[in-house]
């Protein structure tokens, strides 16, 4: 087949406290993300909400060592994803491609060209879609792809979401089922998946399938687990004030502490590395939302991390891959609906989200409050939450 290369993408964090600031200013320099009608308004915004915001979430990465272990991670299951595919008779490269931090998407993608990768697999590590989040990295890839005559010759193919891939679920059944027996009454214990929501509109107006295949892969691991468990699925991560997917992960903490529930696994569905949004919002914010909602038996289901289980479902996607025609970067960031995201063609306000941003807390917030803080300097920005 020729030199064969997977590349993994994530969306990166900060390594140390003293990379939150740059990381940070990386993350809001992407129009991806603030979606301004003045290009040159970006850098001075970035800078500007940067430095902001930096202090406080370096108190939230000192809660859980110091920084993110998102990069350590990711290249540990690069290297099982690599042993294994080398078990099953496939010999390939592995490069871990981030979106704001290193190493970056950027960085892979020259490394590829100039290993002479002739075929290419192209997985987001997360399971379900969302234009925020594997169609950010797409378009960014889209456009690399383009402006690169280096990268013609690569045969690549993009696994745009694998939430059905049974190795995935069958690792989340397997790691929430641990969890359960650790219960005086593990089929009494309430299962409570918490996934990264986005503002509703990207579901309304833009078309994004996350909710759906969130939805759907909820009910796939339930049935893969087996038991006659009650579950709920809620949203985690919204902020400011617009409409984001509901239910909303604190609410409904609070209504299951109301209706007598003791016991509570929570299950991160829609993260496969640990992170700041399972090692401090949930393990730490959300626990005590649940201790003072009375959920005093609260556990948390791991990320599958480098689980065999969950390494063998990524060797068996890159491999169908390989056999399968090719999927390319244009098919994988096309909407249901015809919203083009990238490059913008109109203005467009507001703020997107993305995995581990600004502690899990994006919201879509008006261009206008910028131009009220700087122009009054009453700290609107501080009153609608976007710098707490």
């Amino acid at each position: 087949m020729g030199r064969v290369g997977v590349l993994l993408l994530n969306l990166g964090g900060p390594d140390k406290l003293e990379d939150v600031g740059p990381f940070l200013y990386n993350l809001f320099s992407d129009p991806e993300i603030i979606r301004l009608p003045f290009r040159w308004l970006q850098q001075p915004l970035a800078w500007f909400i940067a430095s902001r915001r930096t202090r406080t979430s370096q108190e939230n990465y000192k809660q859980i060592g110091g920084g993110s272990p998102l990069r350590r991670i990711t290249e540990a299951q690069g290297e099982a994803l690599k042993e294994q595919l080398s078990h099953l008779g496939q010999e390939a490269k592995i490069y871990v491609g981030m979106r704001y931090w290193n190493p970056y998407t950027e960085e892979a993608i020259a490394q590829i060209t100039q290993d002479n990768i002739e075929h290419l697999v192209i997985l987001p590590l997360y399971p379900q879609f969302s234009i925020s989040t594997s169609g950010s990295s797409f378009r960014l890839l889209e456009k690399l792809w383009q402006e690169d005559p280096k990268l013609q010759p690569i045969d690549y193919t993009v696994i745009p979401s694998w939430y059905k891939e049974p190795g995935y679920l069958q690792a989340m059944a397997e790691l929430i089922a641990q969890e359960l027996e650790q219960f005086p009454n593990p089929n009494e214990v309430h299962i409570f998946f918490s996934a990264h929501g986005v503002p509703k509109s990207y579901v309304e107006e833009a078309g994004d399938p996350y909710q759906q295949e969130i939805e759907e892969c909820t009910a796939l691991i339930m049935q893969t687990l087996n038991r006659p468990n009650a579950h709920t699925l809620a949203y985690q991560s919204r902020v400011g004030p617009v409409e984001w997917l509901q239910p909303y992960t604190e609410d409904a903490l609070k209504e299951l502490g109301t209706k007598g529930v003791k016991d509570l696994v929570v299950v991160p569905i829609s993260f496969v590395s640990e992170h700041i949004e399972t090692l401090q919002e949930i393990d730490i914010e959300y626990r005590e939302v649940a201790e003072e909602a009375g959920i005093h038996n609260f556990r948390r289901v791991p990320a599958p991390n480098t689980h065999p289980v969950f390494i063998n479902a990524l060797a068996d996607l890159v491999i169908n891959a390989l056999k399968n025609p090719s999927f390319k970067l244009s098919q994988a960031a096309q909407m249901k609906k015809r919203v083009k995201m990238y490059p913008q063609e109109r203005w467009e306000w507001g703020l997107t989200t993305s995995a581990e941003v600004w502690n899990g807390r994006i919201a879509m917030l008006g261009f206008i409050a910028l131009i009220i803080e700087l122009i009054t300097g009453h700290g609107f920005l501080h009153m609608i939450g976007l710098l707490q």
